[in-house]
């Protein structure tokens, strides 16, 4: 609901603001006053586009700011998903900046025209002559049949199931694309598997081959290296060992002089033990170290083998290709439960249709049995408002399968004359026959569809007397369930707002400004007064204006 609009800078306005009725508001004045600019301006919090053109006061900037009341629209949702701070009084503010610099906020938060269109869009339903209404579009006019059919939970219930319907068949139609594909993947899959196999790769084994090659390549120098350490050791003319021995018999007989010589004798005893040992592993190593070509072959060719798929596959270590090989054997394993698994989904796949077919005709059937109320309501309608030869068919046609709403086709055909032939709405209805129509079409449905608030921009285009008087009612009984804004002209509809504006122009420091008030009663009596005769109105006037707004 818009509860607050207020405009600074724009167009001949310098600063304005209006507060608008829950219910009906009602805004007139003078010819070329600048009615349509409030339209312009709230235009601006709606997204679109900005006109540099548009100030008051080239040195100052513009500001628009509209103040909703939003706690019936169940809007948090759309607020999170674009980080927005949600209050139940939402405040959407433009800002146009002299250098044509424009910025738009809601409640504070900077925001981006698509997403002012996005949201305005569910909180105000603007109507001008000749603009592309919903009306229009199918699926607007599939809605409203819907809602007079009370088709809301059933729909619901299609919608949910039909979602999962149409997520299954696009997975079928993957499966069997894969499928007719499969064969050669599957053998191109199955000769990479195979090579794996074959190769029977161990966890650490190619850190172990890498050892155990280095260690063979080496076996010559080792044996050489070792053998001839040992017989330094011990065993030549001249060994290391026996000299040592010579020395410490030596060392022995001087032992007990002092402690620091038997201290140094004891680790002379020390180093011929360690070497002892020492000269014992060095001829061990010399003995069991053999060079073993074979061996180094059998290596070299295994690794080979590693290095090949490593190659191939781009990997660089053992683990990494025991990965690929279980990717591979998963892979394989899917394309062999494939059949199973389609044959497992069409027959899903047709359990849903059937029932999903059933709710569908359940929904077509009482879509049917709404159109003739509907359209002899709208016929009865039309003609109150001087349309009597105008007709409204709506042509419920059969889809070629399931859709997302049913089985359904459904569009609303409009001819204006005794035998004119019937056609979609947008490419035979005038902006007023459209205008009457659409008010029409959301006075029967406006208990049924969540409406935001609706605005009309003379919608009494080429309409007077008796017919705008059954407009105003109209209008009248569609604002006690949602809130009406309407621009007219028209005294007759003028008289049954709850909130009734007067549009003026005044001249201040030889500008000219637009400004509006809200009448009191006795200023609504001579404003209608005014619309029916003349300015200085009649005194008839002023008394059928006194009767028009007793009603």
């Amino acid at each position: 609901m818009l509860k607050h609009l207020h405009i600074r800078n724009y167009a001949l306005i310098d600063e304005l603001e209006i507060n608008f009725s829950e219910r009906l508001t009602i805004i007139t004045g003078e010819t070329g006053a600048g009615k349509s600019i409030l339209l312009g301006a709230l235009g601006l919090v709606m997204g679109e586009r900005a006109d540099t053109k548009v100030f008051y006061n080239d040195s100052e900037k513009c500001v628009v700011e509209a103040y909703f009341d939003v706690s019936a629209y169940d809007m948090q949702e759309f607020f999170e998903a674009n980080e927005l701070d949600y209050d139940d009084e939402v405040v959407i503010r433009r800002e146009l900046s002299p250098a044509g610099k424009s910025r738009a906020f809601v409640n504070d938060t900077p925001a981006n025209n698509n997403v002012l269109q996005r949201l305005t869009e569910s909180l105000v339903d603007l109507h001008q002559q000749f603009d592309t209404l919903d009306i229009h579009n199918v699926n607007f006019q599939l809605r409203m049949i819907d809602a007079l059919a009370d088709n809301a939970l059933i729909l619901k219930d299609y919608q949910q199931q039909y979602k999962q319907y149409a997520a299954d068949k696009k997975r079928l139609v993957q499966l069997a694309e894969r499928s007719a594909n499969g064969a050669k993947e599957m053998e191109f899959l199955r000769f990479q598997l195979e090579e794996f196999q074959r190769a029977e790769l161990r966890e650490s084994e190619q850190e172990q081959l890498e050892a155990e090659l280095t260690r063979l390549s080496s076996a010559e120098d080792i044996k050489r290296t070792y053998g001839a350490a040992y017989n330094f050791l011990l065993e030549s003319e001249q060994n290391i060992l026996g000299q040592l021995q010579e020395i410490g018999r030596s060392m022995a007989g001087t032992r007990k002089l002092t402690p620091t010589l038997s201290e140094l004798s004891e680790r002379l005893d020390a180093v011929l033990i360690d070497l002892q040992e020492l000269a014992k592993d060095c001829d061990r190593i010399a003995e069991q170290t053999e060079y073993d070509p074979q061996r180094i072959a059998e290596a070299q060719e295994r690794l080979n083998v590693i290095y090949k798929l490593q190659k191939k596959h781009g990997v660089g270590t053992v683990d990494e290709l025991l990965q690929i090989q279980q990717s591979l054997e998963e892979q394989t394993a899917g394309y062999t439960n494939l059949d199973a698994e389609i044959a497992q989904l069409e027959q899903s796949i047709g359990k849903q249709e059937a029932h999903l077919t059933h709710i569908a005709a359940t929904l077509s059937e009482r879509r049917k049995s709404t159109t003739q109320p509907f359209e002899n309501r709208i016929h009865g309608m039309l003609e109150q408002l001087s349309m009597p030869h105008a007709r409204l068919r709506v042509e419920i046609r059969d889809l070629d399968g399931l859709g997302a709403t049913g089985s359904d086709d459904v569009q609303f055909l409009f001819a204006s004359n005794v035998g004119s032939k019937f056609l979609p709405i947008k490419d035979v209805a005038s902006g007023g026959e459209l205008s009457r129509l659409t008010l029409c079409t959301k006075s029967l449905v406006a208990d049924a569809i969540p409406l935001p608030t609706l605005i009309f921009d003379e919608i009494d285009s080429g309409i007077s007397g008796d017919v705008s008087l059954k407009m105003g009612l109209i209008l009248k009984e569609l604002s006690s369930r949602h809130q009406v804004i309407s621009i007219t002209h028209t005294p007759q509809i003028a008289a049954r707002a709850d909130a009734h504006y007067f549009v003026y122009k005044k001249i201040a420091d030889n500008r000219t400004l637009t400004n509006i008030r809200l009448l009191n009663h006795e200023e609504r009596i001579r404003s209608l007064a005014v619309m029916l005769s003349g300015n200085p109105p009649s005194d008839a006037a002023i008394t059928t204006a006194e009767e028009l707004v007793k009603g």
